[in-house]
């Protein structure tokens, strides 16, 4: 068999369905006969017998089973597929499914997805879910998001047709608050050597990134706390439990809802962000707005 006739199919589902051919022939709008026909075709492509006659009943074989549980799974997914589209163009059309990888600092994830809040052309509702990047990709594969939002690139290894789309980069800035932003912004970057850092943890590229650049300068600070939430990290930097990294694209923000001051900027940390998307070009006007954006203002001066 090089093919299945889908229509043949069809028909033999709604046969086995609906107990009968009369009955399957009524919803279906076609004359008895040709039903029956249209189904002794589909039993002579596929090379087995799919129905038994006992008196007037119609019973399925071993084989029609098996072909109705597939049947049966097809015709489900095309309903659900139909009724996804129905909903997408009655109350989702201006939506936007975003993954967002969990350590991303969530000030970028704010100026990365503003565009779409502003979009005069479309008000788009953002919807948030956040998570490990394997799973968030997985999500995406199954086009249950639009986007992910990353500071790695997609790599081979993850098995996933996806591609990835440069937001921007820039390098990272320390901050302190009170008396510590006073006590260490002498002699930048010397000044870190045994000064109190909270740091985010091992499993984040900016702590690689970080541990590295200390390796290199031969700093070694004191690491007070570790956080795998950058929000939380803040607000320990905050209340002055030691000196803390973020990318400098949103230094001021970070200034202005922290009240912390600059201690000094690292270039040679540099961060990436992506947007990963089924498309190897973006089509979403959203994601476009988003990808532009970022390009053009948040990482184009940084």
């Amino acid at each position: 068999m090089d093919w299945l006739n889908y229509h043949h199919l069809l028909y033999f589902w709604t046969v086995a369905k609906e107990g009968g051919v009369s009955r399957a022939a009524k919803i279906l709008h076609l004359a008895q006969p040709t039903l029956s026909s249209q189904i002794k075709k589909l039993e002579k492509a596929i090379g087995h017998v799919l129905f038994e006659r006992t008196g007037r009943t119609l019973t399925l074989t071993e084989t029609g089973q098996l072909v109705y549980r597939y049947a049966d799974e097809i015709f489900g997914l095309g309903q659900e597929l139909a009724d996804i589209l129905h909903n997408r163009t009655d109350e989702d059309k201006s939506r936007l499914l975003v993954g967002v990888q969990g350590a991303l600092p969530k000030l970028v994830v704010y100026e990365l997805l503003r565009p779409a809040l502003e979009s005069e052309e479309n008000q788009y509702q953002i919807v948030c879910f956040e998570g490990k990047i394997r799973e968030l990709l997985g999500e995406l594969a199954m086009h249950r998001l639009d986007v992910v939002i990353a500071d790695r690139p997609l790599t081979p290894d993850t098995h996933v047709r996806a591609f990835n789309h440069l937001l921007g980069k820039c390098g990272v800035t320390v901050y302190g608050a009170g008396k510590l932003s006073r006590k260490y912004k002498n002699d930048f970057p010397n000044s870190l050597d045994s000064a109190p850092m909270l740091l985010p943890t091992q499993n984040t590229s900016l702590r690689r990134l970080l541990e590295q650049w200390f390796e290199e300068n031969a700093i070694h600070p004191k690491i007070v706390h570790e956080f795998e939430d950058s929000a939380v990290l803040k607000v320990f930097g905050q209340a002055g439990h030691g000196l803390f990294v973020t990318p400098t694209a949103i230094e001021d923000e970070v200034c202005r809802q922290y009240s912390v001051k600059v201690i000094g900027r690292i270039p040679e940390i540099v961060e990436r962000f992506y947007a990963i998307s089924i498309e190897k070009r973006i089509k979403h006007p959203a994601v476009l707005k988003i990808s532009r954006s970022a390009r053009e203002k948040l990482f184009g001066e940084h």
